[in-house]
């Protein structure tokens, strides 16, 4: 690997980890679009890249989300009842696309649906909307079913469920700090079930690059990770002093930018 590559996953991982902090997301957004053009200059077939990138990026969220969580933990911004009403379905969720779905899925299929979920996401994120006052967090199925979707979708793109979580609980009118620290929490689940989903599907699949295993690189794994738990509670902190929706708005303009590649990249025009 060279010196370059190392230097670009290491900012790769300084920038997820301030936006897991920040946001509450894990990164994956960022890191997944990156990470498949840092894979394909290897000489990675596209198809495989793209799993490749969403795999490692779900990777790297357990080792931020822990960091992350920590700051929001030592603020009581972290709510742990929705945390305990998510997580079972979120683990659930998170091994039926790891595990099934993801291993048969092609990549270029990957690539696209990436493309679709960051495009919605961004727009969720600039229109902002308000939800009604009266609406609450369901009870135990619908956080169960709730989980199972956010777990299952995140496993599909390799995020960290920030992107559906924060707009869910937000619609469900939990105070946007709270939404964003609960997230960060939810993270590690999600991770944790997906990786494991992804070295089960990919157990057999033959090493392509010299630290590859099945689909998960691992020096990019290594590098993205101890880097972004040191930039993770400067996000955190950044988060509780500040008002995030302008933020959110220039992030929605560069997930449109990543958005647009990954579909010219699914389509094979890059």
């Amino acid at each position: 690997m060279s010196p370059l590559i190392v230097a670009e996953l290491l900012t790769l991982g300084l920038a997820a980890g301030f936006l897991a902090g920040l946001l509450g997301i894990g990164g994956g957004m960022l890191l997944v679009p990156f990470l498949t053009i840092i894979l394909s200059q290897q000489g990675v077939a596209p198809g495989l890249a793209v799993k490749m990138a969403i795999a490692t990026s779900m990777a790297t969220i357990m080792f931020t989300s822990l960091s992350s969580v920590r700051a929001h933990h030592c603020r009581g911004a972290v709510r742990w009842d929705i945390v305990r009403g998510l997580a079972p379905g979120i683990v659930l969720g998170g091994l039926g696309a790891g595990v099934g779905v993801f291993a048969l899925v092609k990549g270029p299929g990957l690539a696209l649906f990436f493309a679709l979920f960051v495009g919605f996401s961004a727009t969720q994120m600039l229109l902002d909307r308000k939800p009604a006052p009266t609406r609450q967090l369901p009870g135990t199925a619908g956080q169960l079913a709730a989980g199972g979707g956010i777990g299952f979708l995140s496993g599909l793109v390799g995020a960290g469920g920030g992107f559906i979580s924060v707009p869910f609980m937000t619609w469900c009118n939990v105070p946007i700090h709270h939404a964003v620290a609960t997230s960060a929490a939810l993270g590690f689940p999600i991770a944790l079930a997906n990786t494991v989903g992804y070295v089960a599907g990919g157990w057999t699949l033959a090493n392509t690059l010299p630290g590859a295993f099945g689909f998960l690189y691992l020096p990019a794994l290594a590098l993205i990770a101890s880097a972004s738990v040191l930039a993770a509670p400067q996000g955190a902190r950044v988060a509780h002093a500040m008002n995030v929706r302008q933020l959110k708005h220039v992030f929605a303009l560069l997930l449109f930018g990543l958005a647009a590649y990954m579909g010219a990249k699914g389509l094979g025009r890059v």
